[in-house]
């Protein structure tokens, strides 16, 4: 005769109630993601300046450390540093673009002419040649000349748009320098009681890690840029520094900016120089991606959080969906400052004793400057 069982027994064995907790556990953090997400995008006026200069302070932090060692005050030394900043990038900006006005022109007849030759040789050429394209867009541009009158205004628009976020950019650097000695304090503050060490020790490893991240792919991307740019010199490429300066540029999106650079050399050679320096120009783009990948990655990034292609290029997408080329920008050091917090959380759970469980909470150190 089957026994009744008590109203004490649980209705669910142990397994299906931990399981049924994780998925709780999961669900609610999807939600929490999906809403910060969705805030994000509906505040991204505000929320792309304060990213870029979270990105830019972590650049920069070495160089307003240094100026600190030297006693100078930490206004001062921010300014300075600000104004640096201002100077590299506008050089460097000068110098990319009029290396890509320079040959530009030329990339662009040699991507043309790389289009139609393989055209040509599969056989295409009922698809119409680069005439008839020309016509085509003549045709456009006649038929909505007040459309195109209206994108230059909304073009403008945009222009002003990235201007004032450059700025703000720059202002919100400039205080993140200048306040860094703050930021701890303000852990210990906004903490739950007896959590502000946790806190503290997860921004500041987050901190490092898109620290990290920002100083060495700076550093990869002028050397692939310097390599492919000298080879492209050797090889006598026509638009050899435009062609270094996409490299340069794609470097900062991880993966798919350097394939595509490489591509577009690839084409460029092929076009201009033949079948035989196109395939030269592949072996130096691929002799640098080893390069990248099996030497420069693990030792210019050994102090930064490791992450796998698969989890980068998975970012990659998901930044480009949610915010498309800035997502993009975004998402790599966002993934790293999230896995440098996941290390950290594992960290102090994997030390975290028994005898600690039921300790109470340490007081905090003494606050650290970034």
């Amino acid at each position: 005769m089957a026994t009744r069982s008590s109203p004490d027994q649980p209705l669910l064995p142990p397994g299906a109630r931990r399981l049924a907790a994780w998925c709780l556990v999961v669900l609610l953090v999807c939600g929490v993601a999906a809403v910060f997400v969705w805030l994000c995008v509906t505040l991204k006026a505000a929320v792309t300046p304060v990213l870029l200069a979270l990105l830019g302070t972590a650049l920069l932090g070495p160089v307003h450390r240094w100026l600190l060692r030297r006693h100078l005050n930490r206004s001062l030394a921010a300014l300075l540093t600000c104004f640096a900043l201002v100077a590299v990038v506008g050089g460097a900006g000068y110098v990319l673009v009029h290396a890509l006005i320079d040959s530009g022109e030329d990339i662009l007849d040699a991507l043309q002419q790389a289009v139609d030759s393989i055209r040509d040789r599969l056989g295409l050429e009922d698809l119409g040649g680069t005439e008839d394209f020309s016509a085509n867009v003549k045709d456009l541009v006649d038929k909505y000349g007040a459309t195109a009158a209206s994108g230059v205004i909304t073009g403008l628009s945009v222009v002003g748009a990235l201007a004032a976020t450059s700025v703000l950019a720059l202002l919100l650097t400039f205080f993140f320098l200048r306040d860094s000695d703050r930021a701890v304090s303000l852990a210990h503050t906004v903490a739950p009681r007896g959590q502000g060490a946790l806190v503290e020790a997860i921004g500041r490893r987050a901190f490092e890690a898109v620290e990290g991240f920002m100083r060495g792919t700076t550093f990869i991307a002028l050397i692939d840029a310097v390599c492919i740019t000298v080879g492209l010199l050797i090889l006598r490429v026509p638009g050899a520094f435009g062609l270094g300066a996409l490299v340069f540029i794609g470097a900062y999106v991880p993966y798919l900016g350097a394939t595509v650079s490489g591509a577009v050399a690839i084409l460029v050679a092929l076009a201009e120089r033949g079948f035989v320096i196109a395939l030269w120009t592949l072996g130096i783009v691929l002799a640098v991606q080893q390069l990248e990948g099996h030497i420069l990655q693990p030792v210019v990034q050994s102090r930064t959080v490791h992450m796998h292609p698969a989890v980068i290029m998975v970012a990659l997408a998901a930044g480009a969906s949610v915010a498309g080329l800035m997502g993009m920008l975004f998402a790599v050091p966002l993934a790293a400052a999230a896995f440098g917090v996941l290390g950290e959380l594992r960290r102090r759970s994997a030390g975290l004793s028994v005898d600690d469980l039921g300790s109470p909470p340490r007081a905090p150190k003494a606050p650290k400057t970034l």
